[in-house]
């Protein structure tokens, strides 16, 4: 019978050749698979830059979005509170954002004035104040002579009301858009405050059925611990805004107002914030009035101030939040203040905290799973080991008894 399959051997002109056998002959890829699967790949790269494009292009709406999500967050223990006293949520919504927006234009019509009035004097005072201070310091003094500091902040301070005129219409479109981001990111915090819960429900929907109670318990663990913080830091800046504002006032320091303001918002910087509004506020002192007792009373405000900040008042408002180590939080603060400024280096922490929070579960899920993976073995082995010792039991049961041969009688 002859054989179908081609042979292993071709006669070639200078000689005889091997053929490749069949099952490698049809493993080789053929020029269309080849070409489909170079088209999948052409497409999906192209899908993704596409995406990424399309991410850019919108990067401002998607940090807006963010901003809302991350002021909801912020808020939904206010929010929380009052719906646990049977306040219905959207009435307790509509409660904090009138209270909110009460504070702010309230806080806005006290400041402005004050902070314009006095940001004028300043100015106007200025040159004043580097007199004196080089009459104060020889070093300075030289400083101005050999750099001409003086003429140069002079020229400046001349020209900065002309520049702002120049400006002025670049200014008003930098304002309008800024209240029209403004004006988003507070609709868009209104509408995630209201559907929070459903939201904190229907994301871990998203995920396979395995894995969505320990994701809806992550998430619940990090909205927490984001409102807490964020609620805790803007009472600790408060409290150091207000206490600055009373010695500000108590001293006789000008600028009380815009000083105190500088002093709350450096304080929401995390690491490095409280250090800088003390630094503002003692420099302005030290310029606006005299050095001794003044400013030296002042600086020590700030230096035992910030010691009962750091082991007094921040463990206890912030107890209940996740702890971060200190190179954690710098790094943290560093790369969103790159991103997104002040803003960022406020949201930093708490979302490195979010991160903690997923990493931990994670670690403490895998070692939940290697602990039951090795007590199911054990019990797999101790069962196989039942089970072999099962039939010996058995053939010892089934074999016959062996009986000792009976004894002389009376024995």
């Amino acid at each position: 019978m002859e054989s179908n399959e081609a042979p292993d051997k071709v006669i070639a002109g200078d000689g005889v050749s091997e053929r490749p056998p069949r099952g490698e002959r049809d493993a080789r890829p053929r020029p269309i698979t080849l070409f489909r699967n170079g088209a999948y790949v052409s497409l999906g790269v192209l899908a993704v830059i596409t995406a990424a494009a399309a991410v850019y292009t919108v990067r401002g709406v998607l940090i807006q979005v963010l901003i809302a999500l991350f002021v909801a967050i912020s808020l939904d223990p206010a929010v929380r509170m009052l719906t646990r006293r049977g306040v219905r949520r959207g009435l307790a919504v509509l409660l904090i954002f009138v209270v909110a927006l009460g504070l702010v234009a309230a806080f806005l019509v006290a400041v402005i004035p004050a902070l314009v009035h006095q940001f004028q004097v300043l100015l106007h005072n200025f040159p004043d104040y580097l007199a004196q201070l080089q009459d104060r310091s020889s070093r300075f003094r030289q400083l101005s002579d050999r750099f001409h500091v003086t003429s140069q902040i002079e020229t400046f301070l001349a020209s900065l009301p002309g520049r702002l005129g120049n400006g002025l219409l670049g200014l008003t479109g930098r304002l309008f858009g800024a209240l029209v981001s403004t004006l988003t990111v507070v609709v868009l915090t209104i509408y995630f405050m209201l559907d929070l819960p459903r939201l904190r429900r229907g994301l871990p929907r998203l995920l396979p059925r395995v894995h969505r109670a320990q994701s809806s318990r992550i998430a619940d663990i990090i909205i927490d611990k984001v409102g807490a913080y964020m609620i805790g830091g803007i009472v600790i800046a408060l409290l150091a805004g207000t206490s600055a504002f009373i010695v500000f006032t108590v001293l006789g320091v000008p600028y009380a107002v815009p000083l105190a303001i500088v002093v709350a918002v450096c304080d929401l910087i995390p690491m490095i914030g409280a250090t800088l509004g003390a630094v503002v506020g003692v420099l302005v002192t030290l310029l606006a009035t005299e050095l001794w007792p003044t400013s030296v009373i002042v600086a020590g405000f700030f230096l035992i101030y910030q010691q009962l900040e750091n082991y007094l008042i921040v463990p206890r408002i912030q107890r209940s939040t996740v702890s971060l180590s200190a190179a954690a939080v710098l790094l943290a603060a560093l790369i969103g203040g790159t991103a997104l400024g002040l803003l960022g280096a406020v949201m930093a922490i708490p979302v490195a905290a979010a991160l903690r929070v997923v990493l931990t579960e994670r670690l403490q899920a895998r070692d939940a799973a290697g602990t039951d993976g090795s007590e199911d073995s054990e019990t797999a082995g101790r069962g196989e080991s039942a089970d072999q010792q099962a039939p010996e039991l058995e053939a010892a049961d089934d074999a016959p008894a062996v009986s000792r041969p009976p004894g002389p009688k009376g024995g």
